[in-house]
């Protein structure tokens, strides 16, 4: 059990990575650390900076990407007036913190593990690598649009083995999609396990061959959040027969509260 808590936090840094267009769109967000007493990766926070004031509500929901001892480290993308507002932010500025929320990735050291990141769902699997007692089981398929050099990919091919799928031309997405299958064909038989990040089309693709091949699999779901602690109901989704809890299979439950991190057979994307 993790408790989640409010807090305040400074800022120390907001480091950009990459260039699109002249303009720096990625960004690693270092915070003082939080007094949690413990923490688990998948996990998310919500922030919302004090200079927000009446001006922008709701705050944001941002995966944990690593927690050390010095500091809380998120990286986002800038996609809209929230987090273009976050990237204005500077050295000493306050940002409201709660968390952390959510449950976290299954960790399974003696088990063949591949990590599936799609774009910017590279983020929680960061802290993931780092915190895995045994790195070498763990081995990593990264697909992006933009450059490498706009995502801390580093980080990660530092400890574990790890490929790139740039997706330049529609022919490269199939390519990916083509990999991603024969991959978790060969983790299926090796009784491994999967866990997944990423935007929700690649989720999609990613469960479809889950059930197909077989394969443990585990999705962190990027769903818009408002509260991040259940009570808006803004973040549903939809569960599946499978789902442990009878009175609520096949039916919805919050992804900030039973999730984000969902067993494929136990969720749909179909809304029928």
């Amino acid at each position: 059990m993790h408790t989640s808590a409010f807090t305040e936090l400074k800022v120390l840094d907001l480091v950009p990575f990459g260039l699109t267009s002249g303009e720096a769109r990625f960004y690693a967000l270092r915070l003082e650390r939080p007094d949690w007493g413990t923490w688990a990766p998948g996990q998310f926070v919500m922030l919302r900076p004090a200079g927000w004031a009446l001006d922008m509500l709701w705050a944001r929901p941002f995966s944990i990407c690593r927690v050390s001892r010095r500091d809380l480290v998120i990286f986002f993308q800038v996609v809209g007036r929230g987090t273009r507002r976050l990237a204005e932010l500077h050295a000493g500025d306050t940002v409201h913190v709660w968390g952390p929320l959510g449950n976290s990735f299954a960790v399974e050291p003696d088990t063949p593990t591949l990590l599936l990141a799609g774009g910017i769902g590279i983020a929680p699997f960061i802290g993931y690598v780092h915190e895995h007692p045994k790195p070498w089981n763990v081995w990593m398929d990264f697909g992006h649009r933009m450059p490498l050099g706009c995502y801390p990919f580093d980080s990660i091919s530092d400890r574990i083995m790890a490929d790139t799928h740039m997706e330049e031309c529609p022919e490269d997405l199939q390519k990916f999609i083509d990999l991603l299958g024969s991959r978790m064909a060969e983790f299926a038989e090796k009784q491994g396990l999967v866990l997944a990040c990423g935007p929700t089309p690649f989720l999609k693709t990613v469960r479809d061959l889950a059930l197909h091949h077989g394969v443990r699999t585990q999705l962190s779901l990027e769903t818009r959040m408002a509260c991040g602690v259940g009570a808006c109901l803004g973040c549903v989704c939809r569960t599946t027969e499978k789902w442990p809890d009878p009175a609520k299979a096949e039916g919805r439950v919050q992804t900030c509260t039973s999730g984000p991190i969902f067993w494929a057979d136990q969720i749909t994307f179909d809304e029928a």
